[in-house]
């Protein structure tokens, strides 16, 4: 991120969106992470599960041959942090099962995020941001994650954990769970964010949304906003981001290479997506590689999609402040030690055009 003035056609200037206090106050606490620059890792190409529509089981990367050497991770790391990476991901197929390889990241670049099936207890000397992925009850994760008892061992392994936050993906099937889903969180001292659903390339199965769909997706997770504010990480801005009828790429444009030709500035030049035997192919690099460009709504695109532009949201108070809590949201999920603030708008509003 970057800081912006409002462009030419807003009637306000910058020093007018900062006129409220707690408005100014929240804007200085999230500009202190503009540092933030991020690349992204598959650590294996070996997971203990398997889930229809899986990301990581299309395309090329699932065929890389892992480097299993803490080692080369680790110089890779060094090399990361030469040329300006503060932050990494940490995926792949299940990154859980290299436990040394994780440990050898994080003691170069010690800034990062996890993305586990949590059924594996990543070790507390990692202290990484770790997002446990959810995708609906107990029975809905036998039949699509192929695991009984899924949620249950997930909280076991994450209760009480500071790092945790359970991402709970809403496809078009499971909108009804989420409410006791995020309540059995809640229940548990879980923190919950939401993500959306977002068809691979080729992806001809029955989870991918409609227009339907997506606006009911929006009003549940409105409603559970309410309903659990302590436990849940997200804004109204980010329901509207995130289920809207044109993906991210439409509404905002994507800054991620693979959509993005420039090489000056940006995600455009710094951002990578390392695969498991650490090569990197930029025509494929985005932060969910082979997802189906014109369906991305996923979270983890959005915390630099939208937080990017602020230039465009600099427009008013309102639209500046949904921006705000966008970016706040972002970082309470993402940033070990950032704790949520109250949403400072609380209404819809609608994305700016370009």
């Amino acid at each position: 991120m970057s800081a912006a003035q409002p462009s030419s056609t807003s009637k306000y200037k910058f020093a007018d969106l900062l006129a409220d206090a707690a408005v100014r106050e929240r804007w200085e606490r999230v500009r202190k992470y503009f540092f933030l620059r991020e690349s992204t890792y598959d650590m294996t190409s070996r997971c203990n599960i398997r889930c229809d529509g899986c990301y990581y089981y299309a395309g090329e990367k699932q065929f890389a041959t892992d480097n299993d050497d803490p080692d080369a991770w680790r110089n890779l790391m060094r090399e990361e942090k030469a040329r300006g990476i503060t932050f990494v991901v940490l995926a792949g197929a299940e990154p859980a099962l290299v436990p040394g390889l994780l440990q050898a990241c994080y003691a170069e670049i010690p800034l990062g995020c996890i993305a586990t099936n949590g059924m594996k207890r990543i070790d507390d000397t990692v202290g990484y941001k770790i997002h446990v992925s959810a995708w609906g009850n107990d029975a809905t994760s036998l039949r699509v994650r192929r695991q009984k008892d899924m949620l249950e061992k997930q909280i076991d392994n994450y209760r009480g954990d500071s790092r945790a936050v359970f991402v709970y993906t809403f496809t078009r099937d499971n909108i009804d769970e989420a409410e006791p889903v995020t309540k059995q969180l809640s229940d548990n001292g879980c923190k919950v964010t939401f993500n959306m659903f977002s068809a691979p390339e080729g992806y001809d199965g029955s989870l991918r949304h409609t227009e339907a769909t997506l606006a009911k997706t929006r009003a549940v997770m409105l409603e559970l906003l309410e309903r659990y504010p302590g436990q849940v990480l997200f804004s109204p801005y980010s329901a509207v981001a995130h289920t809207h009828r044109l993906g991210l790429h439409e509404l905002y444009s994507c800054p991620y290479p693979r959509k993005n030709p420039s090489t000056d500035i940006g995600l455009g030049r710094s951002f990578r997506q390392y695969r498991s035997d650490l090569t990197w192919d930029r025509a494929a690099s985005c932060c969910v590689p082979d997802t189906d460009c014109a369906d991305c709504r996923h979270y983890a695109a959005g915390s630099a999609v939208v937080t990017s532009k602020l230039y465009r949201h600099a427009t008013d108070p309102d639209t500046f402040k949904a921006w705000l809590d966008y970016v706040d949201t972002y970082l309470s999920v993402w940033v070990t030690g950032y704790a949520k603030g109250e949403n400072l708008c609380r209404g819809i509003v609608e994305p700016p055009q370009g």
